[in-house]
């Protein structure tokens, strides 16, 4: 491959997706610090030899340089292995500082594979042994790195509170070499919470100190990252210098998988700096970042360092994407993607699959675009989200980062389908496109969670379409220039394409949100027919060929904000015409009607104000009613704590849990909450709590929220609300999108459960009586009171 020639294209970026993931990719600036410092953090405690010709013994520190030998040439697996015999023989030996050492180690190669909760569970055992020894250089050490590894594993403030207690016990033993290392970090972690004075100021005091030791690769590591940050502030000409002298400096280290990466991130800033005058000129930035990545992807083949080599050739493959060069855009990701195999990197492997499929699409060739977008879908599933998301809080969401390659997958499956010739055949092309979305959903899920077993936790699921066939699927697929309305009815799938780009459709859904809740306006009814022309009309006639009883809404982005019940014909509600459930994805919990015969109520709320929040005095008198209706216990004010509902569920076996209390769900899912007498009971908590029903024979039935409330304007945070039934393990949930008036709330409630015990009406239709209900009182006619209400998953 001949090396980058100046003038060849003038070309703009081809569009912003493109440029926002080469800024994605400067996060490598932000992490190869960190494994350059690690190494050295590791090495300098027990000092660094070079190679010799003889073989040595296997002893635990020969085992020890072995691992450095193979880290520093990338292969992290064999490093790990090596490492993990040396603590094994030091511990034998009783050789307590070579076990610090060597489990300090094993951590590094942990964390570079993307497996923090190994690596976490490494340092804090060498912590341990640092303590136990009174080494307070190794217990920085290891301390330095177990606030990395949380760093890299997005939970920036331990990260924080790990490496200030690091720096203090650098301080005490007076090591200022430790103090140079921990201070990058440092600088790493406080760019993550946006504190870019103190980072400066922390990376800026690592590479003097770097320098005076002659700490070479630690002082280039720290110019990198003040270069990261110049371009974070739009500080393009201070960047450019600093890229400059990084570059000098890391031309000057021996070859290794820590010069490899150092070229790799510097490469990268310098095409970040392209259409930033007066930095340069763009034609010369392209040449002088397309060189350095060439040069590090010979440095990376000269040391048989294959995930290097992958990064630096698919990034430089990415150079020419923007170029529309395509043919060489292939040609390089194809040799990412074989480097990315060889070592079995998937964190990898995807993007340059992902970039395969882009440029495919480019030359037309969809065909062939579409097993490579499916390839990097499927690897997308088989890694952790905070290996795509990114690191240390710098990156985007989820949906953000690796939304877009689903979304493109499932605009290409649908333009595929356009070209075929009758719906039969274009069929499995719709069912691919669904899916694509669906894959995504799940992987949202997990990620907002942080629970890569969320759903798994559906036992014997079913696809909606096997559950009834008197309800419509209505699955809507947004996409940046249009909305794809797919939906499932008895005869099959079928596809409206609507002329609304994403940004209009956000745009409608949040005012249309805000408006909803102002009681004492109606200014929310433009907008609400407004969506229902675009999302519902164009279904009318569909729906009119089939007798349907229940419109089930898959909601995705911004829809899950709103309810549909309120959405307007311009004659009457959509409430009026369907029950309507919600899901947030297409399979449902052991799909069956509830049993009305064995129904057995926990019933928990608080009338008082407590922690701040407002009394809710109609709890009371809600589940005196539920009490009268159903086989009930209940836990009220002082009684509704978090271990006295816990022994509840576990010693009864209870088919509904209610819960009467201020909850809310936020776009973080740590801050996401319901409230008890004196606690708040997390989701997490309330997981464990609900949980126990995931060993029993017959899963929760249903769980009630009934005062809860998504932060307006936030799709991230009604995550919460769209999983809550599949994170608790229940077949379904009841739950507001914000906070009802406390008395329309409770009549609500009550009809609800009163209809539900008819055997005739499935939850969805028991819902739907209990609105209309509320709909006919002159004082809750405003669907500020009884469309919030949503249920969710199985609705039978």
């Amino acid at each position: 491959m001949k090396r980058y020639q100046k003038n060849q294209c003038r070309h703009e970026p081809v569009c912003s997706r493109v440029s926002d993931w080469l800024r994605a990719g400067i996060i490598l600036i932000f992490v190869v610090g960190a494994c350059m410092a690690w190494q050295f953090s590791v090495g300098s405690l027990r000092g660094y030899s070079q190679p010799t010709e003889a073989v040595p013994p296997v002893t635990s520190s020969s085992l020890l340089q072995a691992g450095d030998e193979a880290f520093r040439r990338g292969a992290f697996e064999q490093a790990a292995d090596a490492w993990q015999h040396s603590a094994q023989l030091a511990h034998e030996a009783g050789n307590l500082r070579e076990e610090c050492d060597a489990h300090v180690a094993v951590a590094q190669s942990y964390v570079v594979l993307g497996f923090h909760t190994r690596a976490a569970q490494q340092l804090e055992l060498a912590v341990a042994i640092a303590q136990l020894v009174g080494d307070l250089s190794r217990q920085a050490v290891a301390l330095n790195l177990l606030g990395q590894t949380y760093l890299t594993a997005g939970r920036p403030e331990p990260a924080l509170e790990t490496l200030e207690n690091a720096q203090r016990l650098a301080a005490e033993a007076h090591d200022q070499v430790r103090m140079a290392t921990i201070l990058h970090s440092l600088g790493t972690t406080q760019a993550a919470l946006k504190q870019d004075d103190e980072a400066v100021t922390s990376l800026k005091e690592a590479r003097r100190l770097a320098q005076a030791a002659h700490l070479e690769t630690l002082a280039a590591t720290s110019t990198i990252n003040l270069a990261k940050m110049a371009l974070g502030a739009n500080q393009w000409q201070e960047a450019q210098v600093l890229l400059d002298e990084a570059l000098t400096q890391t031309r000057a280290l021996p070859n290794s998988h820590d010069k490899a990466y150092g070229l790799i991130s510097i490469g990268l800033g310098y095409a970040a700096l392209r259409g930033h005058p007066p930095s340069g000129s763009d034609d010369r930035l392209r040449v002088v970042a397309a060189e350095v990545l060439e040069e590090a992807g010979e440095t990376s083949q000269a040391l048989g360092d294959a995930r290097a080599a992958s990064y630096a050739l698919g990034h430089r493959g990415h150079l020419y994407e923007q170029e529309r060069r395509y043919e060489e855009t292939l040609l390089l990701s194809r040799l990412a993607v074989g480097y990315a195999q060889q070592v079995h990197a998937p964190e990898s492997l995807y993007q340059w699959e992902w970039q395969t499929g882009r440029a495919l699409k480019a030359k037309n060739q969809l065909d062939q675009a579409i097993p490579a977008y499916q390839r990097a879908a499927d690897l997308v599933q088989s890694i952790r989200p905070e290996m795509v998301g990114g690191t240390g809080g710098t990156a985007a969401s989820f949906r953000e980062s690796s939304g877009r390659l689903f979304f493109e997958l499932a605009d290409l499956l649908l333009q595929r389908s356009g070209g075929t010739s009758s719906r039969e055949e274009a069929q499995p092309y719709l069912l691919k496109a669904r899916e694509a979305v669906e894959l995504f959903k799940s992987a949202e899920l997990r990620d907002y969670f942080s629970d890569e077993c969320v759903d798994a936790y559906q036992t014997r699921p079913t696809t909606l379409e096997d559950v009834s066939r008197r309800a419509a699927i209505l699955y809507p697929i947004i996409l940046p220039d249009r909305t794809e309305l797919l939906v499932s009815l008895p005869d099959g799938m079928h596809r409206l394409t609507v002329q609304v780009r994403q940004e209009e459709l956000t745009e409608e859904v949040r005012a249309f949100r805000t408006l909803l809740q102002k009681e004492t306006t109606r200014e929310y009814l433009r907008r609400s027919q407004r969506l229902y022309d675009w999302l519902l009309r164009p279904l009318e006639s569909l729906f009119g060929q089939f007798d349907l009883d229940t419109l089930v809404i898959v909601p995705d982005g911004p829809l899950r904000m709103i309810p549909f019940a309120a959405l307007h014909d311009g004659k009457q509600f959509l409430i009026a015409k369907y029950a309507v459930a919600t899901t947030p994805g297409l399979n449902l919990t052991d799909p069956k009607p509830l049993a009305r015969d064995r129904i057995e109520v926990l019933s928990a709320g608080l009338t008082e104000g407590v922690q701040g929040f407002p009394p809710l005095p109609n709890t009371e008198e809600e589940m005196k009613a539920i009490g009268a209706l159903y086989k009930t216990h209940r836990l009220l004010n002082e009684e509704f704590r978090v271990p006295q509902l816990e022994r509840e569920m576990k010693e009864n076996p209870f088919t509904i849990v209610h819960i009467a209390s201020h909850g809310r769900f936020e776009r973080d899912v740590k801050k996401s909450f319901v409230l008890t007498f004196d606690d708040k009971l997390t989701m997490d908590r309330l997981n464990q709590v609900v949980g126990y029903f995931r060993f029993r024979d017959q899963p929760l039935e249903l769980l009630t929220l009934s005062a809860c409330q998504t932060a307006a304007g936030d799709d991230r945070a009604a995550l919460g609300l769209a999983g809550i039934a599949i994170k608790a393990g229940a077949r379904s949930a009841l739950a507001t999108l914000w906070f009802v008036n406390d008395e329309a709330s409770s009549a609500l409630v009550i009809e609800f459960y009163t209809q539900l015990k008819d055997p005739s009406l499935s939850k969805a239709m028991a819902l739907r009586q209990a609105q209309l209900k509320l709909l006919e009182n002159p004082d809750f006619q405003h669907p500020i009171f009884w469309s919030p209400f949503l249920l969710l998953n199985n609705w039978l």
